[in-house]
């Protein structure tokens, strides 16, 4: 028996239906405060979502600061990571979290062989 997932006691279909003032009250108080001062923005966010998945476009943003809500779940966003886009698909567990927390913006340091001129003894080799 599959479990459904639950976020503070209420289920996904329910927390669907709430605006965003109510589902603000299940947040901790940092997201809670940072969803209230955006809910503008939220709103015309999903409005613009709404009309990109009628096109069958991609949903593209640099919005990494957006608070994720429940009528974002199951959406795939490609978020900016100062390069190119990344796919993200948006889950119930993502809720409360900010959009540019599943992107990374740096990458792992891979450092190659060094090349001539890199240290002392390198720098008097012939290139031949």
């Amino acid at each position: 028996m599959v479990k459904e997932f639950q976020y503070r006691g209420e289920t996904i279909q329910k927390l669907k239906e709430l605006n965003l003032y109510e589902f603000a009250k299940f947040l901790p108080s940092r997201q809670r405060r940072s969803l209230l001062r955006q809910i503008k923005i939220i709103e015309k966010f999903l409005k613009n979502c709404e009309k990109k998945i009628e096109k069958n476009k991609k949903i593209r943003t640099h919005s990494r600061q957006l608070v994720i809500v429940p009528k974002m779940i199951d959406l795939t966003v490609f978020i900016y990571n100062g390069k190119e886009f990344f796919p993200v698909k948006i889950t119930g567990e993502m809720l409360g979290h900010r959009l540019g927390e599943f992107v990374l913006t740096r990458k792992r340091v891979e450092h190659g062989s060094p090349g001539i001129g890199a240290t002392r003894s390198s720098a008097f080799l012939s290139v031949k």
